[in-house]
């Protein structure tokens, strides 16, 4: 992360964050699933080998690549064709071609979906260089699942260098975008013995999740994750959890364990410091396993290796 800094390209494409913002706002208009597609595929590549954008590389014959392991296969398109467009204007332009990352497009890109939605703007560090692996097998472990607890969550996030509040505010991008029905119908038809439906669920919100997510339901159907302010970045996703509107148990953990329920209630009172601590963790999470000097490249294309 020391090879990190926000005017990396001032001297070979120094219009790259304009040239980004404007593909990023193009294609936020076609489709809003721009917005919490890109913001999720920055944290799924960011956790598995670092931000190297290995996640975006396409599998052929002799390798499956990570964005075919079951853990990623959930990622929207719209987030992967934010990226491509927004490499190929940035290509387009002689002085900046083969000059930037895609890795470092994917951060830019993620931060404008954000301020486009609603959230903080920030500083981008710059710098990332693209991975030379992709593996289906290197994802394994290493991504939170919807049933984690508070103690599986933070020990994830730590292997990571982010604390348990980094992890709390990266857990409110679930303030956007949609979940599919298969990954918490445990929570409101068998959760356990003694409850079918999961105790900490708000009782109106499980009985609106079942009419939503009937049982033997198509797993395709999307739900939103927020079921109050679904299309913009904001504290409500706390407000929720705090009534008990949290969709997966990772998240409404967050609310019924008393070691973070302290930070979630200081937050869905107060958007600033929500925001702040929000923008402290995305700019520690750019910097996980950064490839530079030789252990990276700058690809041609983001989908393959040059």
């Amino acid at each position: 992360s020391a090879q990190l800094r926000q005017n990396f390209y001032a001297n070979s494409c120094s219009n790259v964050e304009a040239i980004v913002r404007g593909e990023v706002a193009k294609k936020f208009r076609q489709t809003f699933v721009t917005v919490p597609a890109t913001l999720r595929l920055f944290f799924h590549d960011c956790f598995v080998q670092g931000c190297d954008a290995s996640v975006m590389i396409a599998s052929t014959g002799s390798n499956k690549a990570e964005k075919d392991h079951p853990d990623n296969l959930s990622l929207a398109g719209d987030g992967f064709d934010t990226v491509i467009k927004a490499k190929a204007a940035v290509d387009a332009v002689p002085s900046c071609r083969n000059k930037v990352s895609c890795a470092d497009i994917l951060a830019l890109a993620t931060r404008d979906v954000i301020a486009m939605s609603g959230g903080p703007s920030y500083a981008v560090e710059l710098g990332r260089l693209d991975g030379l692996s992709s593996t289906a097998a290197s994802v394994n472990g290493k991504l939170p699942h919807p049933t984690f607890n508070l103690n599986q969550l933070n020990s994830l996030f730590a292997a990571n260098g982010l604390s348990q509040t980094d992890m709390i505010a990266l857990s409110a991008a679930h303030t956007l975008g949609f979940s599919h029905c298969d990954k918490f119908s445990n929570r409101i038809y068998n959760f356990s013995r003694q409850n079918a439906v999961d105790p900490t669920l708000n009782k109106d919100y499980a009985t609106q999740l079942q009419q939503m997510c009937p049982r033997n339901v198509d797993p395709r159907i999307a739900i939103n994750m927020d079921p109050n302010t679904p299309r913009t970045f904001d504290n409500v996703y706390f407000q929720n959890l705090q009534k008990g509107q949290g969709l997966f148990t990772s998240d409404q953990v967050l609310f019924t364990d008393t070691r973070s329920r302290p930070t979630v209630d200081a937050w869905a009172s107060n958007s600033q410091a929500f925001n702040q601590a929000f923008i402290t963790a995305m700019s520690k999470l750019g910097r996980v396993g950064v490839k530079t000097g030789r252990n990276g490249n700058i690809r041609r294309n983001c989908a393959s290796f040059n």
